[in-house]
């Protein structure tokens, strides 16, 4: 067989195409690949990789599929409830033929670790004779909450002080709608991305491994009825080894940007900072909040009295209200993207707001050492590239910033 392939378990790696579903599964890849015998391929969609290559070098090989949208991506479908069709059903086209063309060149796909945003996956994979692995890019609390309204005993939309239910299995007694992910209390904001979160546990039964990127100690809980369930493993939290325990010496980044990261800009001016004094907030790579909403976040951050570095896509840019950088450039940098381990880890950044439309953020994804302070919820977790912040909120948690010690 091809490439010595005969002594190899070969795994393709399947994220949905967003930058915080990317990272965590090629993360994951780079681990697996560091195992003697084990080769790994990440499929990723014609329009990521025409954003860049991933820098993973030998470790993690890359593979193209579509999406439907090569030429721009989600933002050529127009909207979520155009895009996921098309994702499913270029992805099931296209992923069906990257394992044929894999099996034919001698290295046949053993396991399709998939995200599982796409429940569609396991189905191609097993036409092709390879096992499929779920992964939650989510930790598990935010998991265990779409898997009951998956199974009914969370019904959205959910009143203002409505106790969601006596007791959810896998979850702390007495939660109101505020402490579960926004999709759940507020399901009009987006009914298809509430779908697709729902959706997670169509098939799962049947999967052959369950991977959360999460760990045992974060949310015990949550964590021992994934695994009594769906016999799920914690396999997080995915981060480059530099950044946890160096067993990857050369693992320093993801490696991998679909937007580009401001590095020299954002350090030059993090390095003028004071310590533990930059408040530091994130869109993401997916949120596409109302100007209103931009108008509340820059008012929290202002008023707050310190320096703030504040990233929003060059898309959403011109909901930042009118004049706001002029106003505030003494005081704050507004980024297009930043490179966020780099910035969460520099000594200059005292507080995160890192707060998702579906509670997945990168908390996790602070070193150990990092003294970052961080605004969090109940079901904050892990995945800091996509979903909203939640502005409000912001403003508030900012404000407190100068009662932080």
């Amino acid at each position: 067989m091809a490439d010595g392939s005969e002594q190899s378990v070969h795994v393709l790696l399947l994220p949905y195409p967003s930058q915080g579903h990317i990272n965590p599964v090629l993360q994951f890849g780079k681990r697996l690949a560091a195992r003697r015998g084990v080769r790994c391929t990440l499929a990723a969609t014609r329009f990521a990789l025409s954003q860049g290559q991933p820098a993973t070098g030998d470790a993690v090989r890359v593979a193209a599929i579509s999406d439907g949208c090569d030429r721009g991506g989600f933002s050529e479908a127009g909207g979520v409830d155009a895009y996921l069709p098309r994702l499913e059903s270029a992805g099931s086209e296209t992923l069906d033929a990257l394992l044929r063309s894999e099996a034919e060149r001698g290295r046949p796909v053993r396991v399709l670790v998939y995200d599982a945003f796409l429940p569609w996956a396991p189905r191609v994979a097993r036409r092709r004779g390879a096992a499929a692995a779920a992964f939650f890019t989510q930790p598990c609390a935010v998991d265990v909450a779409y898997a009951h309204a998956f199974a009914g005993r969370i019904r959205p939309p959910l009143a203002d002080g409505e106790t969601v239910a006596d007791e959810l299995p896998g979850l702390p007694a007495g939660l109101r709608p505020a402490d579960l992910p926004s999709f759940l209390a507020e399901p009009s904001d987006c009914p298809a991305y509430l779908d697709l979160l729902v959706n997670q546990f169509d098939g799962l039964d049947t999967a052959d491994h369950v991977l959360v990127n999460s760990f045992h100690e974060l949310q015990p809980q949550e964590s021992d009825y994934m695994a009594s369930t769906w016999r799920a493993k914690t396999v997080g939290p995915t981060v480059p080894s530099a950044y946890l325990d160096n067993r990857l010496p050369d693992d320093t980044s993801y490696g991998f940007h679909l937007y580009t990261p401001l590095t020299a800009t954002t350090k030059a001016w993090l390095d003028g900072r004071p310590p533990r004094s930059v408040v530091y907030t994130s869109f993401g790579s997916v949120s596409a909040p109302a100007a209103l909403q931009m108008a509340e976040v820059a008012e929290g951050l202002y008023s707050c009295g310190k320096p703030f570095l504040w990233v929003v896509r060059a898309s959403e840019t011109a909901k930042i209200p009118e004049d706001f950088a002029g106003m505030a450039k003494e005081r704050g940098l507004i980024v297009t993207w930043s490179p966020q381990l780099e910035v969460l880890a520099h000594p200059a950044v005292g507080y995160s707001i890192e707060l998702p439309r579906d509670a997945g953020r990168a908390h996790t994804r602070l070193p150990a050492s990092s003294s970052t302070s961080r605004q969090n919820q109940y079901f904050n977790g892990l995945d800091t590239a996509d979903y909203d912040v939640l502005p409000a909120y912001a403003c508030r948690a900012a404000s407190r910033l100068t009662r932080r010690r």
